[in-house]
């Protein structure tokens, strides 16, 4: 027995059919709470959807995890502690403890504003993984290349 978990949360443009959050008060539609599906112990990941000028409508901080906003699709705006920073595709924005954020889809936006949440905290990770290890002498589990 393995431990890993394989799921799918659908393409990007079917993230916004999706309805929840991390109780029901705090759920909405384009969200899902991919960690409370799989079993995860020191990450978490949401995957969201806003449509053209929608805004999460709140602030919020973090006192022991750090967030990783990964941007997909769209144009959106993130609101940083005392700064408005532009998202869109291919944009990362990295968000420490204690820093409040809040973010919207841009009015004018050509398309839903898709993102993931990486959310993480515990010990402070290397620079460099110390904790891996190569394995030379395991074969490829697909045929060799022509």
């Amino acid at each position: 027995m393995s431990d890993y978990q394989v799921m799918s949360i659908g393409s990007p443009d079917e993230w916004r059919a999706f309805h929840g959050g991390f109780d029901e008060t705090r759920s909405r539609d384009g969200r899902r709470v991919v960690d409370h599906e799989l079993t995860m112990q020191y990450i978490g990941m949401t995957a969201n959807a806003l449509v053209p000028g929608e805004e999460a409508g709140y602030w919020h901080t973090h006192a022991r995890i750090e967030e990783l906003y990964v941007f997909l699709a769209g144009r959106g705006q993130m609101g940083v502690g005392d700064d408005v920073v532009e998202v869109g595709p291919g944009s990362v924005v990295r968000v420490g403890q204690g820093v409040p954020r809040t973010w919207r889809a841009r009015p004018d936006s050509p398309s839903e504003l898709r993102w993931l949440c990486i959310r993480a905290g515990g010990e402070s990770l290397p620079h460099l993984p110390d904790d891996s290890a190569r394995l030379p002498e395991r074969p490829m589990p697909w045929p060799a290349a022509d």
